[in-house]
């Protein structure tokens, strides 16, 4: 299966929706299966697991179960959490595109078109860092060599280069260099700007110091080894995430300035940063579904390995 753009309307007024394409005609039955569109059709607006869904549809649980499992084996359908309820796992579907269609093997020439694929939800998550096509702040990124009062060196900064290619969609070059590092905003009083922070407390100064405004904060403390991160704690429901592939994507008033906004990229360690800018630019459509605007954002991500690589190709939203 592969995925496409398929775009309707003329001139400026077109709607761009991403369409995953089958050439295997079986998968594409999957799907038009009248019971398996139904269940499609019911979690399309808001995630749900498989016995809400046999509620909502008055049928046997297991035929759920079923149909599910086969549209998660056609990929046609993602789990985007899980939740304790009454002592068993709750496992959260929802469509993997907004779109299916079918691809003949011959007959016609393929052509790639490069189409932004911009999101309402994406925009005012990036507003207003990022408006109406200009990018208006900056990326801060921690230095590279010893620093701060734990003396670390960032090993996470160069997943802004990652994250640029992103926000590409959304926003020109902008005229002044859009990346900076922390021990230059500080030395030259620049934190009362519009800002996208990329790294944890250990490495990022400026993570470090708006943490205590995060609603999901770094726990902070020293060790013998000097370093300061026991993990995220989570104010809402009291769990605390330990992990080194944990890390939060947050959006808060900046607190040197309340006419600008924060956005935070920060992992307990650089492999919770990745998994946060993957995350990010790969499965936005798990971290946005329930965002409408507004401050006070903040979700936390734990990246996995799923291919055995050594290296951080998926993401789990744990809160």
């Amino acid at each position: 299966m592969k995925r496409e753009h398929l775009v309707s309307g003329k001139g400026t007024q077109r709607k761009v929706k991403e369409i995953a394409i089958y050439k295997d005609p079986e998968k594409l039955k999957l799907i038009l299966n009248k019971l398996t569109w139904k269940i499609l059709l019911q979690i399309s607006d808001t995630e749900m697991y498989p016995l809400e869904v046999a509620r909502k549809l008055r049928i046997h649980e297991q035929t759920v179960y079923y149909h599910m499992r086969k549209l998660s084996e056609a990929e046609a359908i993602v789990k985007i959490r899980e939740e304790d309820k009454k002592g068993a796992t709750a496992k959260y579907y929802a469509p993997s595109s907004k779109a299916f269609g079918i691809e003949l093997p011959s007959g016609g020439r393929m052509q790639t078109v490069p189409l932004p694929l911009i999101d309402s939800r994406v925009e005012a998550f990036l507003r207003p860092v990022v408006d109406q096509g200009r990018f208006q702040g900056r990326i801060i990124v921690g230095s590279p060599t010893p620093h701060g009062p734990f003396k670390t060196s960032a090993r996470d900064g160069h997943y802004a280069s990652h994250l640029t290619f992103f926000l590409g969609q959304y926003a020109r070059v902008p005229e002044e260099f859009g990346i900076k590092l922390d021990v230059d905003v500080k030395a030259e009083k620049e934190e009362a700007r519009n800002m996208i922070l990329v790294g944890g407390p250990g490495t990022n100064l400026i993570t470090q110091e708006i943490n205590e405004s995060l609603p999901i904060r770094f726990h902070m403390e020293r060790s013998k080894h000097g370093f300061l991160l026991g993990g995220l704690v989570s104010g809402r429901t009291n769990n605390v995430y330990t992990g080194d592939s944990i890390g939060l994507i947050a959006k808060i008033v900046n607190p040197w300035n309340s006419e600008k906004r924060i956005i935070v990229f920060a992992g307990n360690k650089a492999v919770g940063t990745k998994a946060c800018v993957i995350a990010f630019t790969r499965y936005w459509r798990r971290i946005f579904r329930k965002y409408h605007g507004g401050d006070g954002f903040a979700t936390v991500i734990q990246g996995f390995d799923l291919d055995g690589d050594g290296k951080v190709d998926s993401i789990e939203v744990l809160e």
